[in-house]
């Protein structure tokens, strides 16, 4: 019977050259990391990218075919099982009973997993996740946010050390989403080890460290900060009249890696500074519009390494 690895004990997941194909295609490449106990570790890219084949990868849901490593202490290639069974998952689409009551998916649930007392186990998780006064609507009545903390509640009540969260946020409302990492936070801060893909910019700002992924290759990670800096963009803000016409002569000359509006400005960045203000200076000298200089958003970030991905890809 095999042990649990000595890898050290702040660290819940360490890996090494994990690389998956799915008929054929290479779906993830030599991909290596490190992740943290009771830290919430984003992953984003585009759709298709290979970032939920690589968080199934890292917890022993899935087998690489090259590389190894451990999750919470075991070798994710000979000890799965029992990495399962300290995994909760919570997927994008809603996954409970929907003509059970919140109260009885919670009990059925909890009865799953062996927990001593199911029914103290659900209403202590239905007074967690603010459930309290719904306990018996129907969990396919509830509204999209609703449904989202019964899902966690449900993904968390078996106590688990490592948290899947894949899109999580997806088709619920702004409050709701807030609502959700708040919890997600608290969780976190009791130890718990979050992993979670996302498409949202602002979700992305409230994870520890984040990674990003692009046709199955680790392009950047680290905290925000860290990946920003990293880039190398020099960024300005734009400001004035005929914005959209400026971004036409501007996309594509020497220097200029990114052209976007943001609201009503635009930011134009590039990683060869000089380049950038060569091209730039022409149009800096015409008063209608208004430059200045700014730090690179984690967004103009990810639309450069999008853009690069994809020239590297063809």
């Amino acid at each position: 019977m095999s042990t649990a690895s000595t890898n050290a004990p702040g660290i819940a997941i360490d890996v090494e050259g994990l690389s998956k194909s799915f008929s054929g295609r290479e779906v993830v490449h030599d991909l290596s990391m490190q992740v943290r106990r009771g830290s919430i570790y984003g992953f984003l890219g585009p759709n298709g990218s290979g970032k939920t084949t690589t968080i199934r990868m890292l917890c022993g849901l899935l087998t690489p075919d090259r590389g190894n490593g451990t999750c919470l202490g075991y070798d994710i290639r000979r000890d799965a099982d029992r990495i399962k069974r300290k995994v909760g998952y919570m997927t994008q689409r809603f996954s409970l009973y929907q003509d059970l009551s919140v109260r009885e998916n919670l009990e059925f649930v909890a009865r799953l997993y062996g927990l001593p007392d199911a029914r103290a186990a659900a209403r202590d998780m239905i007074a967690r996740i603010g459930l309290k006064g719904r306990e018996e609507q129907l969990a396919g009545n509830l509204s999209g946010g609703w449904k989202q903390r019964l899902a966690l509640g449900a993904c968390t009540l078996p106590n688990p050390q490592l948290l899947l969260l894949d899109e999580p946020t997806a088709g619920v409302d702004p409050k709701a989403r807030r609502d959700f990492w708040n919890e997600i936070h608290a969780l976190a801060a009791e130890g718990l080890t979050v992993l979670v893909s996302t498409h949202y910019m602002d979700e992305a700002e409230r994870c520890h460290e984040i990674a990003y992924i692009a046709y199955g290759h680790l392009l950047a990670h680290g905290t925000v900060d860290e990946v920003i800096a990293n880039s190398a963009l020099s960024t300005y803000t734009v400001t004035g009249d005929d914005l959209n016409g400026l971004s036409e002569q501007l996309t594509g000359k020497p220097g200029i890696d990114m052209v976007a509006p943001f609201g009503t400005s635009l930011h134009v960045s590039g990683r060869d500074k000089a380049a950038l203000e060569a091209s730039v200076a022409p149009y800096r000298a015409e008063a209608k519009w208004h430059w200045q200089e700014s730090e690179p958003s984690l967004e103009d970030v990810f639309i450069d390494l999008m853009g690069r991905a994809r020239d590297n890809f063809q």
